[in-house]
């Protein structure tokens, strides 16, 4: 039985050491060729010096207009816009301007979030969620939600609500003013909504037709603000 182990013990000794031997053939020898590990103090000095004209010390410089400079950030930018505004219009100026301050803008993922934060303002609205409100509403709009809110609780009233979807969010005015950024965005959803009294009859509205709203909402942001976050500031029925 040792003997059967020692040769086993034997056969893999041999296959390592041939293993290592290949493995050091491959990977343990310089060629002189090999990069050298990077230190930026001494690249900075070598580009202090480098008035041989040896191309070590060559810095990359920012690119030219023609490889990825300004003309290529603007044909990006009316790119991103085009799809959502018509070239040389009011609306196409105003997002060029939001644009231009907070590199971050983009109208498809600003329609994206308006849809979101319009689904979720209508059904906060509709369950009475102030806290939800809050984060999403200005100061005013807020006010005047809340105000409602209360009136239909005094009442002894409820809505139901259920939403269908959103069938189309353009939008159709944008501005920046004083590095504040307003972009008005104009909803047609469709809602089953219904409200009843304190004895549960139904008093407007119908909980089982579906329904077209349409809707102009403004939302703003400061621009160059860390806080990505833009709130409701007006709003107006369309219908």
């Amino acid at each position: 039985m040792s003997e059967s182990f020692d040769i086993y013990t034997l056969i893999f000794l041999v296959l390592a050491v041939v293993i290592f031997l290949r493995l050091r053939n491959v990977l343990g020898r310089r060629t002189g060729s090999e990069r050298p590990p990077y230190d930026p103090y001494s690249a900075q000095d070598a580009g202090n010096a480098g008035q041989s004209g040896s191309q070590d010390t060559v810095v990359p410089l920012p690119r030219s207009r023609g490889a990825g400079g300004r003309d290529d950030m603007q044909d990006d930018l009316e790119q991103r816009i085009g799809g959502y505004a018509p070239k040389g219009s009011p609306l196409a100026q105003g997002l060029t301007d939001i644009a231009q301050v907070d590199r971050s803008f983009a109208p498809e993922e600003f329609i994206q979030g308006a849809k979101a934060a319009y689904e979720m303002i209508v059904m906060a609205f509709a369950g009475g969620d102030k806290r939800t409100l809050r984060q999403l509403l200005s100061r005013d709009v807020y006010d005047g939600f809340v105000s409602a809110i209360v009136e239909r609780e005094n009442r002894s009233e409820s809505v139901e609500t259920s939403f269908v979807g959103i069938d189309k969010a353009d939008i159709i005015e944008a501005e920046l003013k004083n590095k504040v950024a307003q972009v008005t965005v104009k909803f047609v959803s469709e809602l089953i909504t219904a409200t009843r009294d304190q004895e549960g009859r139904i008093i407007e509205g119908d909980p089982k037709k579906v329904r077209e709203v349409t809707d102009i909402w403004t939302f703003s942001r400061e621009a160059s603000s860390s806080d990505p976050n833009w709130k409701l500031v007006a709003t107006e029925a369309a219908n």
